[in-house]
């Protein structure tokens, strides 16, 4: 066991000499969690929506006073009037709005007489996301509209009732898990892939190949020293990055025992992978070059910024055997949730098997020889 310590202790030392490694491991994921967090998680509002009024009618202005309304309150868009719908259409396509609301002629006649009144959204739909937050607004403001004055009593008619059994979850919370992860990932690629090798470039691991250590022990040794470092990587940010994101109660003890806990699986089967992956290599350029390809390969099909759900099956095989699917799984249940280690005791499991595996591949393909 000393000679497995003589290593964790040597690497140690040289990462506290390297102040911009622990910088660059800890702040980058703290930077992407609060930039993406905020980029893709706001609610869209001020949208410029053209109104076109063909109709002039009672019905007509009603259903304008109420789009007011809506933009006045919620104001995910804002209104402007035009004359004729040419023109409406001509900003539409220059970029000058959003989208366009037509009220036919004859829509008040037709509202009156009950004949199914129509009005049109024309939208730039090339932006996905503002055409369905502009659509889902002008839909739900069509359900008060249609309603009758005077509400039966009774109905036939069937409504949903949704229960939320969890606060409302911001993108920069929903992103969190991932960041954590990506954190310990980018530790686990410098202390594990880059350091490694250029280690071996250099000709440091002459000393220890000299010496009667056997190769489960180096790579023991190899892997609890980069552990160490994602580890403290981890650390911070469910600290920082649960302060930043506003999680209530990020520092509620039994909660970050539970965390510590995945911190160190996590650590542990990403530094292992990492040396599975580098144990052959002996170019210092490889890790460096592959380091993005994998973050992306790795990372995006976790469900680490969109739900796992909605991907393709080839996807959805990559997710099933990546490390970051499980750990970033497990952080969602006791970030977002705050439950047990019952919820992520599968998610524990699969990161300790993956890194027994990993450990045990890599110390077959260790070689004494450079």
């Amino acid at each position: 066991m000393h000679r497995i310590w003589a290593i964790i202790e040597r690497d140690l030392r040289r990462f506290r000499r390297s102040p911009v490694l622990v910088v660059v491991s800890i702040i980058m994921p703290l930077v992407q969690l609060v930039v993406l967090g905020y980029a893709f998680g706001g609610k869209i509002k001020h949208l410029q929506v053209g109104v076109v009024d063909q109709d002039h009618g009672v019905p007509a202005i009603k259903l304008q006073e109420m789009f007011r309304a809506v933009a006045a309150n919620a104001r995910t868009f804002d209104t402007i009037t035009y004359s004729d719908q040419a023109s409406a259409l001509h900003d539409l396509r220059n970029g000058k709005i959003n989208g366009v609301l037509n009220i036919p002629p004859e829509f008040s006649r037709k509202v009156l007489a009950g004949a199914s009144p129509r009005i049109g959204l024309m939208e730039d739909n090339t932006d996905q996301f503002a055409a369905s937050a502009l659509e889902g607004s002008v839909g739900a403001m069509l359900a008060p509209y249609n309603s009758p004055s005077v509400q039966p009593r009774m109905t036939a008619a069937a409504t949903l009732s949704v229960v939320e059994i969890y606060p409302y979850v911001p993108y920069i919370q929903y992103l969190l898990p991932g960041t954590i992860v990506l954190a310990i990932f980018v530790s686990a690629m410098i202390g594990g892939g880059i350091i490694f090798i250029d280690d071996k470039a250099r000709g440091l691991h002459e000393g220890y190949l000299v010496t009667p250590i056997r190769k489960f022990e180096l790579i023991l040794g190899f892997t609890f020293a980069g552990a160490a470092k994602a580890i403290i990587a981890g650390i911070v940010l469910i600290t920082v990055g649960s302060i930043i994101a506003g999680i209530p109660d990020p520092l509620n003890p039994l909660r970050m025992m539970k965390m510590m806990l995945l911190v160190v699986a996590t650590a542990l089967a990403l530094i292992s992978m990492m040396f599975l992956i580098m144990v052959r290599v002996s170019d210092p350029l490889v890790p460096r070059a592959i380091f993005g390809m994998l973050n992306t390969v790795l990372y995006f099909p976790s469900g680490a910024v969109y739900p796992t759900e909605s991907f393709p099956a080839w996807m959805k095989a990559i997710a099933v055997v990546d490390p970051f699917t499980y750990a970033v799984h497990g952080f969602k249940q006791l970030v977002l949730k705050n439950t047990g280690l019952m919820a992520i005791s599968g998610d524990l499991l699969f990161l300790f098997v993956f890194t027994a595996i990993a450990m045990s591949l890599a110390t077959l393909l260790f070689r004494r020889t450079l």
